[in-house]
């Protein structure tokens, strides 16, 4: 297992990570098989989206707050951040990922992104590269 850090600057951001990930899945040497990103976080979350423009993940951000404003007065949790709990728990903590040929298959688009919501704060994201067997089998077997 591999973990990165990542410092968030924002109270609700998206930080794009597929670069520290690439490296990651490089650095293992598996050419077939999948990637598993996970966070720790109950207030973060990891999605897989457009990297190239920039609006897209603003479109995302808009729509999150208005799903889970920060500011609703039924909330009950007494910390005051029920609004990043819920935004974690509707985009997801883990990711799952092909690699393939030694690296990642993502669209030509994608991106991967840690999402922050209670931010600014250091974030941990554990990977964990997973060969998978071709169905080929060894000389003589």
């Amino acid at each position: 297992m591999e973990t990165i850090e990542v410092r968030t600057k924002e109270r609700t951001e998206f930080v794009p990570i597929t670069h520290l990930v690439s490296e990651v899945v490089r650095g293992s040497g598996v050419m077939q098989g999948i990637c598993v990103l996970s966070t720790g976080h109950t207030t973060a979350g990891l999605t897989v989206n457009e990297n190239s423009d920039p609006d897209v993940i603003h479109d995302l951000i808009y729509l999150l707050e208005r799903v889970a404003p920060w500011d609703d007065p039924h909330y009950r949790h007494y910390e005051g951040n029920s609004a990043a709990h819920l935004k974690s728990s509707l985009m997801g903590t883990s990711l799952t990922l092909i690699v393939d040929q030694g690296s990642l298959v993502l669209g030509r688009w994608q991106g991967i992104f840690l999402c922050e919501f209670d931010g600014p704060r250091t974030r941990k994201v554990h990977m964990q590269v997973i060969p998978t067997d071709n169905g080929k089998k060894g000389d003589g077997e």
